[in-house]
């Protein structure tokens, strides 16, 4: 694993996460990569506290199932993982993140040796009578011993031979420094020399205080370790769940370790996908300091990558695999979200120059041993730079197309750098490869760090010489040796390249136009629909007026005014002369099914009868109107979503990882046991214990026979004889 990281320049950067981790471990996150992602994107809404820092368990556990005693700091190690699951519950988690925390049931008796223990790994004041006494007695010790310094210090006689008035710590021992002659004043026991040739000593009656402490605390040290003894006979009791929540505490500290490492810089998690397409957008190489960000199709079965010497075709290769390499461990980093990985099992690289003293092997020979192992592969990327390496460019060119083409057969992405062209043309006509050159600026004479696909870059080897201080003329007669033909060659190609550039610049600026075009054309639709909606309105006004009219009008009829009938019949054929039609869009062959909008409604058009029809609008309701009132509307139909269905299976109540069949009949034994290894699979334990009993055999027998035919049981043994011996079984799952 290592050696990939270095390869791909990837060290530090998995190093800066490392360093997140409570405790050392890999940085593989087993399990289903899509059930982690769920969690991690879930957990994240949350602020939780970093899990504590830990020592690695696993001698620990192996200590405690050889029914070894614990030390403190190893009985605190797991106590902080029981305290930080305790802390995790306390939390209204939603989803699957809660289904995970519920699983993990921590048994009484272990939450309360979590109670045992202060903050700095001491015994709680109360858990043990005699080890409070004891306690008790070491600092009333201490502080005799600090009074009789104190008054030794203070002495009249002794002062003339004191150099100062301290209490040192001189070898773990408290004691005073004097001057030559004090034995006249004092007795006492010399324990060094300071650098003026001053003693410093240990008054006689301090030593007699001194040696009560020391009886105190072996004392002290008999009576913790009684208690580790108990705590580690209860331990052993509970060993499956102490490794069960040991392994899932790792679990959850990969979880914020990425959580945490993905807001630093704000990187993104990409999911390996199964969609068949591979696509970088704005990947930036965390080796690159301020880096120019990559995007790059790289679907195609082959990618080929050609061009300027230094032009970053290396970087590119290595940016490909870094970007899969992190998303299969789910790893975040700085990329856009449109970024498409595909899923590999395998990830090879084939970078280095494998020759060397020690392995008495070529540089071609070395570069086929790596291509031999290939074809052993599936479902796997490499990367191999410079593939020519160590050998004639024309024949490895023949060689290397036969073996990409068989390759590609087995299902196996190409990543390849080169320099040489014949590879290239031979490998283009083929529809599975891409061709991606590295460009070069003419004018300022110097690589752009830029790609464009579908093309072969030239070598620029001339002026990247002239670049790097070659004399003018060395490289002139370079170019006379290198020959006419072949330079007209790369002149070719320096014109495909900028061809093709130019043709990508004019096909971007064309999408550019028709976008135009089209916001455009749909602000002319809405100018046109606003139209037609303010002609109504004022046909509508028009209409009301009229009838306003009117109505004065036979007021005044039934007042007998003169004439009345007769101006009212010229006000009606007036009325009836204005014909205000609604500009309209001539709509051709509307048929049932299509998008329609009727006024300011919209729905779908359920059936036609001559010059009516029948609209459904996106409310649910249905309106009879004419045909000619409808306009075709641009949004496609919407498709009613077919209901989900889904499948829950329901949770165990229990999640304990043991069962007792003390007492029980053959089949009813058998029918609990199977419920039992359910409820375990569906909780996620990987071990289990079962006690049957020894007594006639039978249930045993039966028990075995049961495990025999299951096919999630693994493997099962007798228990230890501390856990049931021959009458129980440890079954793995």
């Amino acid at each position: 694993m290592q050696d990939i990281f270095k390869k791909l320049d990837l060290l530090d950067y998995i190093d800066s996460f490392s360093k997140l981790l409570s405790r050392e471990k890999s940085i593989i996150l087993e399990g289903d990569i899509n059930i982690h992602h769920r969690l991690i994107k879930e957990l994240s809404n949350y602020q939780i506290k970093e899990p504590p820092k830990l020592e690695n368990l696993d001698s620990a556990l192996i200590h405690i199932q050889k029914q070894g005693i614990l030390k403190v700091y190893e009985i605190y190690e797991f106590v902080k993982i029981i305290k930080y699951f305790s802390y995790l519950k306390k939390f209204n988690f939603d989803g699957k993140l809660q289904e995970w925390i519920d699983k993990i049931i921590i048994p009484n008796e272990i939450i309360n040796i979590s109670s045992y223990f202060d903050e700095k790994s001491n015994l709680r004041q109360g858990i043990n009578e005699d080890y409070d006494a004891i306690k008790g007695a070491i600092y009333q010790n201490k502080q005799e011993i600090k009074q009789s310094l104190y008054k030794i210090i203070n002495s009249t006689k002794l002062r003339s031979y004191l150099v100062d008035s301290q209490v040192h710590y001189i070898n773990g021992e408290e004691c005073i420094l004097v001057r030559g002659g004090f034995n006249h004043i004092l007795k006492a026991s010399v324990i060094n020399r300071s650098n003026s040739g001053f003693f410093y000593v240990l008054p006689h009656s301090v030593s007699a205080l001194k040696q009560k402490q020391s009886d105190l605390l072996n004392k002290q040290e008999e009576i913790l370790l009684k208690v580790c003894k108990e705590i580690s006979s209860l331990f052993e009791k509970n060993l499956m769940f102490l490794k069960f929540i040991n392994k899932e505490f790792d679990r959850f500290d990969h979880y914020q370790a990425r959580i945490f490492f993905a807001k630093i810089g704000d990187k993104n998690f990409i999911l390996p996908s199964k969609k068949g397409l591979n696509k970088l957008v704005d990947f930036k190489h965390p080796a690159l300091h301020e880096p120019k960000p990559i995007t790059i199709d790289f679907s195609k079965s082959v990618v080929m990558i050609t061009g300027v010497n230094a032009g970053g075709k290396t970087m590119m290769l290595k940016s490909i695999l870094s970007a899969v390499l992190l998303s299969k461990y789910l790893l975040p980093y700085n990329a856009h979200k449109d970024t498409v990985i595909g899923t590999f099992k395998e990830i090879n690289a084939v970078l280095d120059d494998p020759q060397s003293v020690k392995n008495d092997i070529s540089t071609f020979a070395g570069r086929m041993v790596e291509f031999s192992k290939l074809f052993g592969a599936k479902n796997a990327i490499v990367g191999v730079d410079e593939i020519e390496l160590g050998t004639d460019s024309d024949e490895a060119a023949s060689l290397f197309k036969v073996v990409i083409e068989e390759l590609i057969q087995k299902d196996i992405k190409i990543i390849i750098t080169t320099h040489h062209k014949r590879l290239a043309a031979l490998m283009a006509a083929n529809p599975n490869v891409e061709l991606i050159a590295a460009l070069y600026d003419e004018e300022n004479r110097k690589p752009t760090y830029e790609f464009l696909q579908g093309t072969i870059g030239k070598s620029y080897a001339f002026e990247t010489a002239s670049r790097y201080g070659i004399p003018h003329n060395v490289i002139k007669k370079a170019k006379e040796v290198y020959g006419e033909d072949k330079d007209r060659l790369n002149e070719l190609i320096e014109r495909s390249s900028a061809l093709e550039i130019e043709y990508k610049q004019k096909i971007a600026k064309l999408d550019d136009e028709i976008a135009e075009h089209e916001r455009l054309n749909r602000n002319l639709k809405e100018t046109k629909e606003n139209l037609d909606d303010h002609i109504y309105m004022e046909k509508s006004k028009l209409h009301k007026e009229y009838k306003d009219a009117r109505d004065e009008a036979k007021k005044a009829i039934k007042a007998k005014v003169a004439k009345g009938h007769q101006h009212l019949n010229i006000a009606h054929d007036k009325a009836q002369s204005i014909k205000t039609e609604k500009v309209q869009e001539v709509v051709a062959d509307l048929k049932v099914g299509d998008r329609v909008k009727y006024r300011s409604t919209k729905g779908v058009l359920i059936s036609i009868k001559g010059k009516k029809a029948f609209i459904e609008n996106d409310m649910g309701m249905k309106v009879q109107v004419l045909l000619a009132d409808l306009q075709r509307s641009g949004n496609p139909p919407k498709v009613k979503a077919k209901p989900k269905t889904t499948v829950t299976v329901q949770k165990p109540d229990s999640g304990h990882v043991k069962l007792d069949l003390h007492g029980q009949r053959s089949d009813e034994a058998i029918e609990n046991l199977d419920k039992f290894l359910s409820d375990a699979l569906i909780a996620g334990f990987d071990e289990i214990l079962v006690y049957h009993g020894i007594g006639t055999g039978k249930l045993s027998y039966a028990v075995k026979k049961f495990l025999d035919s299951h096919p999630k049981v693994k493997s099962y043994t007798d228990a230890h004889p501390s856990q049931g011996g021959f009458g129980a079984k440890v079954i793995t799952l």
